[in-house]
């Protein structure tokens, strides 16, 4: 099973990917392109040429999961276009992503606020 929670990391790759590629390819994408461990539980997100679809990979300690999420119409007008907006997504600004709306711009509450 897959739980997202604060302490998830995820990484966005900020290339485009061919979709064609399984598990072993996108593997191979987090290495070589992301610099990151597919086997150390982090969560990767990946995007279509068009914009119209996106797969998540992740690997849960047993195995890899791989999610997929394509639109009926349009495309995802929001994708994070520098390092910086990308090493700063959370698990919340993942699921706004996810819905098609934009994760950088949307009113979201700070994960952590000091409590008086």
């Amino acid at each position: 099973m897959i739980t997202l929670s604060s302490t998830t990391r995820i990484f966005v790759c900020l290339e485009v990917v061919d979709f064609r590629r399984g598990i072993d390819g996108l593997a191979a994408v987090c290495r070589n392109v992301l610099g990151q461990d597919p086997l150390a539980g982090a969560l990767f997100a990946f995007k279509n040429r068009r914009g119209t679809a996106l797969k998540l990979l992740v690997h849960d300690g047993q195995g890899f999961w791989l999610m997929q999420k394509r639109l009926s119409q349009g495309s995802f007008r929001c994708w994070p276009k520098s390092a910086q907006e990308a090493q700063s997504l959370d698990h919340h600004q993942l699921q706004v992503l996810l819905a098609n709306g934009d994760p950088l711009g949307a009113k979201i509450a700070s994960p952590w606020r000091k409590v008086s």
